[in-house]
C-alpha cells in the first residue's frame, strides 16, 4: 500500500478529455459526481462569470469502502447502498435535463478487486456511466477546485485533499507567475501540467503524492486499539511515515509566502467546531483561515470529549463522528511538518474541480478576476 506518485519531481498528469460534448452554451447545465470511500456527492451547476452557480446537490454517506481493508473487496451491502444513492442522482440529472457530466469513483473502487464489476452493476441498474479515475487526476482536480482561494501573495502552495480512502498532496511553485495571475495559473492546470505554457506564466508542480490513507482507511488500520489517545497518536505517526517520499518534506522551506489549502470533510468540520456552529454554514467556513493553535485547540477538545462525547457533539455530526479523529490525525501531522501557522479552509473538492474542468474545456467561464 505504498504512496503513488509520478516518476521524478515536476511531473504532472496529462490532460484527461472530458466525455461531455464540446459546448459553448453559457446556459448549459453541468453535473459532477464524486463517489469516494465513504460518501456519494453530486453537484448540478450553471456557469456564472468565472465561477458557477449550484442549482442542485446531493450528498450521502454510503460507506462503500466498509470492510475493504480486511477483504480487498466491496461488500454486497455497501454496493447496494451506493446503487440506491446513485438512483437518486440519476433522478436529479433527468429532472434537470443535464447533458454535460462526469461521474467519477476514487480510491475504494481503485483498490477493490471487484471495483470494475461494481461499475458495471451501476451501469446496469441505473444507466449511469461511472468512471474510476487515477490518483493523478484526483490530485489535479482537487488543486483546481481551490484556485479561487489562492492568495496573490502565495509563492509556494500546498493543496491537501483528505479523502475517505486516500490523501492527495500537491506542492506548487508560483514564484515565476505575476502576483495577480497566481489564482488563474492554478485554474489553468485543468489542461494538465505543460512544460510549454504558451503565452502564460505557468504554475510549476514541484511534486505530488497520493497516500493510500484517508479517514476511513487510517481508522481501520488501528481499529483494534482501545485507548482513544493512543489510537490518535499511532494514526499520526503512521501517516507521517507514509510521507517520506514526498520531496518537499525534507527541503528547508521559507515561511513567508507559503500557503496550505485544505479540502475535506475533516477540515470543514474542524472549522465549524472552531466557529461553534451547531448548524453547518458553508458561507462561514469556505475561505476561513485558521491558525495552528486554533486547529490544535479543536483537536484537543475532541480528545477530551472521548468517543461518547464526540457522538453527542452537534458540531461534528453523526456521519462524521466515527471518522473525525483519523482525519484530525492527518491534519495535525501536516500542519506540524510544514512552515506555516495558518490553514485556508476549502469547502470544495473533486466535484468543484470536475465542474471547473468541464466548463473551462468548453470555454463557458468568463475571463474575469476571481
Amino acid at each position: 500500500m505504498a504512496p503513488k506518485r509520478p516518476t521524478g519531481a515536476g511531473a504532472f498528469p496529462k490532460a484527461v478529455e472530458t466525455p461531455a460534448p464540446k459546448s459553448s452554451d453559457p446556459t448549459a447545465l453541468y453535473a459532477a459526481l464524486d463517489l469516494g470511500t465513504n460518501s456519494c456527492r453530486m453537484l448540478i451547476a450553471q456557469p456564472k462569470g468565472s465561477q458557477f452557480h449550484v442549482l442542485d446537490s446531493f450528498s450521502k454517506s454510503v460507506q462503500l469502502g466498509h470492510g475493504l481493508e480486511s477483504t480487498g473487496k466491496l461488500s454486497r451491502a455497501s454496493m447496494n447502498r451506493t446503487v440506491n444513492a446513485m438512483r437518486i442522482c440519476r433522478q436529479k440529472l433527468e429532472r434537470h435535463g443535464v447533458k454535460n457530466m462526469r461521474l467519477v469513483a476514487t480510491e475504494a473502487c481503485r483498490r477493490a478487486r471487484n471495483g470494475e464489476n461494481f461499475v458495471a452493476q451501476v451501469r446496469r441498474e441505473t444507466g449511469l456511466e461511472l468512471e474510476i479515475i487515477e490518483p493523478e487526476e484526483e490530485a489535479r482536480l482537487a488543486v483546481i477546485s481551490c484556485a479561487p482561494l489562492v492568495s496573490t501573495k502565495t509563492d509556494q502552495l500546498l493543496v491537501v485533499d483528505i479523502g475517505g480512502g486516500s490523501t492527495e498532496l500537491v506542492w506548487i511553485d508560483l514564484t515565476n507567475v505575476p502576483h495577480r495571475e497566481r489564482p488563474r495559473a492554478i485554474m489553468r492546470l485543468h489542461a494538465g501540467f505543460k512544460s510549454d505554457p504558451g503565452p502564460f506564466a505557468a504554475a510549476k508542480v514541484v511534486d505530488w503524492i497520493s497516500v493510500p490513507l484517508g479517514v476511513a482507511t487510517l481508522r481501520d488500520q488501528f481499529a483494534d486499539v482501545e485507548d482513544d489517545a493512543a489510537r490518535f497518536a499511532l494514526m499520526s505517526w503512521f501517516f507521517e511515515e507514509n510521507l517520506e517520499d514526498f520531496s518537499p518534506r525534507a527541503a528547508a522551506q521559507v515561511r513567508e509566502g507559503f500557503q496550505i489549502v485544505g479540502t475535506s470533510g475533516t477540515v470543514t468540520t474542524v472549522a465549524a467546531s472552531h466557529l461553534g456552529l451547531k448548524r453547518y454554514d458553508r458561507t462561514k467556513v469556505d475561505g476561513l483561515r485558521m491558525t495552528t493553535a486554533q486547529i490544535d485547540a479543536v483537536i484537543q477538545n475532541y480528545l477530551s470529549l472521548g468517543p461518547t462525547g464526540r457522538r453527542a457533539d452537534p458540531r461534528i455530526g453523526k456521519d462524521r463522528q466515527a471518522l473525525i479523529m483519523s482525519g484530525a490525525a492527518i491534519l495535525q501531522t501536516l500542519m506540524r511538518l510544514w512552515p506555516t501557522d495558518r490553514l485556508s479552509v476549502a469547502d470544495r473538492g473533486l466535484r468543484e474541480g470536475l465542474l471547473y474542468a468541464q466548463m473551462s474545456a468548453h470555454g463557458v467561464l468568463e475571463d474575469t478576476p476571481y
